[in-house]
């Protein structure tokens, strides 16, 4: 059975077809959030920290950590600011240092340029998850010789040269492509985690369908893990949550094994609970039980984060390690 082993400093986590679905947090990701890189171009870390304590208190078990920040001001005081190459390597440095000291779970890095990567992987505690890898000529020969030498499980998103495909079979066979060329840098398919890319389903009536039938090829003639952006699932529609939280229940039944989402939405955590109790992946219901005394406490008032914290408060989670890199002092 395929089990890809994330760490942090003293925890595991395994991303598997026999393990409770692995929501890996996506709120750590300045695109998009001005307001957020707005305080990172000061220095100001708060957000960061509270998107760290939020999300895992909601029941992230992966963080996400994007550095993909534009740093307007510093870009026109600095040209080197404009650079990506020059800002992400060290944002990414700080920001895994930032979410170490305040949350120990597994992380997810997460940039498109190599070097902040490589930062990333060195500030990181444990074993995290790079992402990411695509089927790119120059993407592969740059990423997987970083996975080889650090030991580390790899996103690999069904895009190349050519760009995203509509056709799900070119999704699989770039799938395919990445996966045999990670063997050949000794990189077993285990520590391969691919994302088929989910298109919005406003935009393809099938996205659906065609995720359901990739993730269903993917574990069964690839043996590899699965991802996605869940949220782009709703893109451009109204009640996205409502959607989000039918699609990722039928994306677990056709066998995807982690979502890059938002945890704090607790109508989507509801429906994940649900599926990992219809799976058989919650052992004598214990975690469905648990979210059901927070959304109680949520039916009173009390903000879904605030109750699920209390409850992980009351109720101190515990873990443990086994393999992969040691954790740095």
């Amino acid at each position: 059975m395929t089990r890809t082993v994330l760490e942090s400093a003293t925890k595991t986590v395994v991303i598997g077809f026999d393990e409770p679905f692995c929501v890996i947090g996506e709120r750590i990701n300045p695109t998009g959030r001005k307001k957020l890189a707005a305080e990172l171009e000061r220095d100001d870390f708060s957000t960061v920290e509270w998107d760290a304590l939020e999300q895992v208190a909601c029941g992230a078990t992966v963080l996400d950590v994007n550095s993909g920040a534009v740093f307007t001001n510093k870009m026109a005081a600095d040209p080197r600011y404009a650079d990506n190459n020059f800002v992400e390597p060290m944002l990414m440095k700080a920001l895994i240092e930032r979410v170490q000291a305040v949350v120990d779970v597994p992380l997810c890095i997460d940039s498109s340029v190599p070097g902040a990567l490589e930062q990333g992987l060195q500030a990181a505690y444990g074993r995290p998850l790079l992402n990411s890898v695509t089927g790119e000529e120059e993407r592969l020969e740059l990423v997987l010789p970083l996975v080889k030498k650090y030991n580390v499980p790899v996103v690999a998103i069904s895009n190349d040269d050519t760009g995203i495909s509509e056709d799900p079979e070119v999704r699989f066979a770039v799938a395919k492509k990445i996966v045999e060329r990670a063997a050949d840098f000794g990189i077993p398919a285990h520590d391969i985690v691919v994302d088929p890319l989910v298109m919005p389903i406003g935009a393809m009536a099938t996205a659906g369908q065609q995720v359901f039938s990739l993730v269903r090829r993917l574990r069964e003639e690839l043996g590899v893990n699965t991802t996605c952006g869940a949220s782009n699932i709703s893109f451009g529609l109204p009640n996205r949550h409502g959607i989000n939280a039918a699609f990722l229940p039928m994306a677990i039944g056709a066998g995807m094994t982690s979502a890059i989402m938002n945890p704090v939405r607790s109508v989507e955590m509801e429906a994940i609970r649900a599926a990992n109790l219809l799976m058989n992946h919650d052992a004598n219901g214990g975690a469905w039980i648990g979210l059901s005394k927070v959304l109680e406490a949520v039916k009173d008032g009390v903000s879904f984060a605030e109750a699920s914290k209390a409850a992980m408060d009351a109720g101190a989670r515990t873990g443990g390690r086994r393999g992969g890199r040691r954790s740095r002092a």
